[in-house]
């Protein structure tokens, strides 16, 4: 018989982040994140080093993670863990420890896709700026993922439009590593880009049928500009490194809200849930504020912690899976690519 309270342990281990939380119903008790700094001198991932961090990480991170919420282990009522999509090495981290430890305990265990974490995320006690009412439209921008969801319940998910190349973080990433920006490049553009003139130079817009995204001509554009400008002028990136920032950002961010207004004229939905690391851009952010008082929309924008990998994400969508007894079995092993 399940008690009023459930608690959940949660486990978030796909990329370089190891994460753990805890949360009493769809209330977050504790949201601990170890991040991984090996990656910075490298200018990227690189997974076999990511893989190594979360053996060392995740034992005490679920050790932190349980003392901040004040309670023990056999407290617990499930245990949830993102099965995919992610790297492959990466996730066997946390499927492994998530399996064991459930396992030990005799209680529920609870695969979860990540990305349907991230547009679940906004059901949290507090999480975003209010709880998206069925249907929605939810839109998973991040490092990895660039998709546009039809969202009718908290399981039923349909991808109807994603990137057919590179997501629009790489991009973000990808653009900063050619001014020289170190890694993770997407934050300092947008930092800079508060800054600069978003129209000061055009970038390309790629034409792709449908709700789809392309971004690798983006990035090609980026280079090929910026190889021109700087051999008429070496010091182009530092004299109009703000302008430049802010006329990327304000490209991508474009090609985001073009495709929004499609899918909403094609599904009749107007209301937005944002998600993935992207979505804490300061410029996607105004972009997406200013298409709802313009077009009526009603859209739905997640605080700063619950953008980025977090286990708490992990955590609600566990939730909701165990109010619905929507249990794994010890079988049950990582997909590094993983749909709805």
């Amino acid at each position: 018989m399940v008690s009023q309270n459930v608690y959940i342990l949660a486990i978030e281990s796909s990329c370089d982040d190891t994460a753990a939380a805890v949360l009493k119903n769809n209330v977050v008790l504790s949201n601990v994140v170890a991040t991984q700094k090996v990656h910075e001198q490298y200018g990227g991932v690189v997974p076999e080093l990511a893989s190594r961090a979360h053996q060392q990480n995740i034992v005490p991170v679920v050790d932190q993670a349980l003392k901040q919420a004040g309670i023990t282990k056999k407290d617990l009522h499930g245990i949830s863990f993102t099965k995919g999509p992610g790297l492959m090495g990466s996730l066997l981290v946390g499927v492994s420890f998530a399996k064991s430890l459930a396992m030990a305990l005799q209680i529920p265990l609870i695969d979860v896709n990540h990305m349907q974490g991230h547009l679940l995320a906004h059901f949290i006690e507090g999480a975003s700026n209010s709880i998206p009412k069925f249907p929605f439209l939810g839109i998973t921008i991040s490092g990895g993922h660039t998709q546009i969801v039809k969202v009718k319940d908290h399981f039923d998910m349909e991808i109807i439009g994603e990137t057919i190349d590179d997501a629009i973080g790489e991009a973000f990433d990808k653009s900063a590593k050619t001014l020289g920006l170190p890694y993770p490049g997407g934050p300092l553009i947008d930092k800079y880009a508060q800054l600069g003139n978003p129209k000061a130079y055009t970038f390309t817009k790629p034409n792709v049928k449908g709700l789809n995204f392309s971004f690798s001509g983006f990035k090609t554009n980026v280079l090929y500009f910026i190889q021109k400008q700087t051999k008429e002028n070496p010091n182009f990136i530092e004299e109009n490194l703000n302008d430049i920032c802010a006329s990327i950002q304000y490209t991508l961010t474009n090609i985001i809200l073009d495709k929004l207004k499609k899918a909403v004229k094609q599904t009749g939905i107007k209301t937005i849930a944002i998600g993935g690391g992207v979505s804490a851009n300061s410029g996607i952010r105004t972009i997406l504020l200013n298409a709802e008082k313009k077009h009526h929309w009603k859209v739905h924008i997640p605080k700063f912690e619950y953008t980025t990998d977090n286990a708490a994400m992990i955590g609600i969508t566990g939730y909701f899976k165990f109010l619905n007894k929507d249990f794994s079995n010890l079988s049950v092993t990582a997909a590094a690519r993983s749909k709805f």
